[in-house]
């Protein structure tokens, strides 16, 4: 029997401990928002290195632009670069993790709960991170309109509210070429309803006039819903919990604040990172200065979204924005599942009720299509 030979242990290269030394201090960072020192980092994590040889390592990491100094006697904060290969670390290690379900739901009884669905995941990604949260959608056909009602807005302006069967809300605002009197909406409702339900309406005691606006109005609004159904070109999106971001030291000043919140309002900004998110398959992230294609000011936070699918076919994105100082294994993680759930609620629902879906990127190209097959049109 031949010796056995010791088989060579593989010691870690300096870059190696300089990787591990960046995460430590990142994700202490993170946890407590303090500079980071040399004797903390010791105490914390790497107690086999002297101080001085961390201190060696932090200006190695501070020359290459992972860290930088506040004050001269004072530690180490990580920069935008570091928070970056922090987020690739996680994220290169969640790809070794199978997904646990949030618990959210697996099936809809009836898809009048898919919208309610997806509205209750985002409110769930923004309770559990703690910031602002969006979630994108595909169009399901076969969503029927189930009600509509008027709300007065002024003299001659009316609110017109359309819900449909997937839980869907439309609004929009009509104009009448005369005063609007409040009872007149009720009558007006009580003929949407009648004409929605393919009823003859009781129209003993109308009048003529209210009646001429009640047909207006009725089209108008199945008009507009129907032009918007049809030519779908936009993800359908669900926002919440902007008011979160109010409890970040980050965004005390009004500033800071003021552009997270162009970003939240500013639907196509959302729509163009959902669709970089979509196309690449996986989970994304935006910095600080990489949000400034989608925005005309720079906006000092966070972006961060993650695909799901339906029967492997990438069809939107849920998403959070917050301060650069996030808790990101968590938040990255809870993406993963939450993205997982959507996808399996998603394929179940549809399955079960025989439900169809386009995506925007379909529509718009469909529409692409038409335009061509019609040719150009002849003016004047």
């Amino acid at each position: 029997m031949k010796p056995l030979h010791p088989v060579p242990i593989k010691r870690p290269s300096k870059r190696d401990k300089e990787k591990r030394i960046l995460l430590a201090l990142v994700e202490y960072y993170l946890k407590t928002g303090k500079a980071v020192g040399s004797n903390v980092l010791k105490e914390v994590g790497f107690p086999d290195l002297s101080s001085a040889t961390i201190r060696n390592y932090f200006a190695a990491l501070e020359e290459e632009g992972y860290l930088k100094q506040q004050h001269t006697s004072g530690g180490r904060i990580p920069t935008t670069l570091a928070f970056r290969l922090y987020i690739d670390h996680v994220l290169s290690e969640l790809e070794h993790e199978v997904p646990h379900s949030f618990a959210v739901g697996d099936t809809a009884q009836d898809m009048k709960e898919v919208a309610l669905f997806l509205q209750r995941v985002a409110e769930e990604a923004s309770e559990q991170t703690g910031s602002a949260a969006f979630l994108s959608a595909p169009r399901f056909d076969r969503d029927f309109v189930t009600d509509i009602k008027f709300i007065k807005l002024d003299y001659s302006r009316a609110l017109s509210i359309v819900f449909t069967s997937f839980g869907q809300v439309y609004t929009e605002i009509l104009h009448a070429p005369r005063k609007i009197e409040d009872q007149e909406l009720l009558a007006i409702e009580a003929y949407a309803h009648s004409r929605l339900l393919g009823k003859e309406f009781e129209e003993e005691g109308f009048d003529e006039n209210v009646r001429e606006l009640a047909v207006r109005f009725y089209q108008e609004s199945m008009t507009r819903y129907l032009v918007s159904y049809s030519n779908f070109s936009q993800e359908d999106l669900f926002r919440t919990g902007f008011s979160k971001l109010l409890r970040y030291p980050e965004f005390q000043e009004a500033e800071s604040l003021a552009s997270c919140l162009l970003l939240f309002e500013n639907q196509t900004a959302l729509r163009g990172l959902i669709r970089e998110c979509v196309k690449g398959g996986a989970i994304k992230y935006w910095m600080g200065e990489d949000l400034n294609n989608f925005l005309p000011v720079e906006a000092n936070c966070t972006v961060i979204a993650a695909p799901y699918s339906i029967n492997q076919k990438q069809v939107g994105a849920i998403g959070i924005i917050g301060p650069m100082r996030l808790p990101y294994k968590h938040i990255l993680t809870l993406l993963n599942q939450l993205a997982g759930d959507v996808s399996k609620f998603l394929e179940n629902s549809l399955y079960k009720h025989k439900i169809s879906f386009r995506t925007a990127r379909e529509a718009r190209l469909e529409m692409e299509k038409s335009k061509v097959l019609l040719g150009p049109t002849i003016e004047g």
